[in-house]
């Protein structure tokens, strides 16, 4: 199942409440690329955010043909540099109007100073590594505990927060982890407890 990638393009007329929002909404990692012109550097102030400077952000009196093609190859290259953080573009209203032509086609363009567009995606990998390691440390933690707690309530709590997590759009890749971390810590426990003393068949 695909979900979205944010794009959050940012007029420089965009005043101080909007962009407020703006920054309030996007992640400590998103990547901000702007026009180099004195309205782009007070939005980037005002975001919080180091910018990436793009010359081809800026404005221009006589727009090529294919400027807005080339707008989208920008955004482009910077999204696909990571799927899984927001981007922000800030540029002026006119080229803005350019490169959503090409960027969201289909989209209506918002009435207010600032447009969200998704690019698909696939889903964030699941990094089985860690899961498996965490796996490991959560039957350790059971292993510690298992005079205080019953050994079946840390793997059933894990596994209830990864059942909510496969329901969120953006945190399924978590859910999946520790529904992994899940399986294999039972597979540790039963090990381990087949080669203990307390087990009928030990050696």
């Amino acid at each position: 199942m695909s979900d979205y990638q944010r794009i959050l393009v940012v007029s420089t007329q965009a005043d101080a409440a909007d962009v407020a929002r703006v920054r309030a909404g996007i992640g400590s990692s998103a990547v901000v690329i702007t026009a180099p012109t004195a309205d782009g550097k007070r939005v980037v102030q005002e975001l919080g955010h180091t910018a990436h400077p793009e010359v081809l952000l800026a404005p221009v009196r006589f727009p090529d043909v294919d400027r807005g093609h080339r707008l989208d190859e920008v955004v482009r290259r910077h999204a696909v540099a990571d799927r899984f953080r927001d981007v922000v573009v800030v540029a002026d209203p006119a080229t803005i109007t350019l490169l959503l032509r090409v960027l969201a086609p289909d989209q209506l363009p918002a009435s207010g100073p600032v447009t969200e567009v998704g690019l698909p995606r696939g889903p964030r990998p699941v990094p089985l590594g860690r899961a498996a390691a965490a796996g490991v440390a959560l039957a350790l933690l059971v292993g510690l505990l298992s005079g205080a707690l019953p050994v079946w309530v840390l793997p059933a709590l894990a596994a209830a927060a990864g059942v909510v997590l496969l329901a969120l759009p953006g945190r399924r890749w978590l859910g999946q982890s520790l529904l992994i971390a899940v399986v294999v810590s039972l597979g540790v426990s039963l090990l381990a407890i087949a080669g203990s003393a307390r087990f009928p068949g030990a050696w």
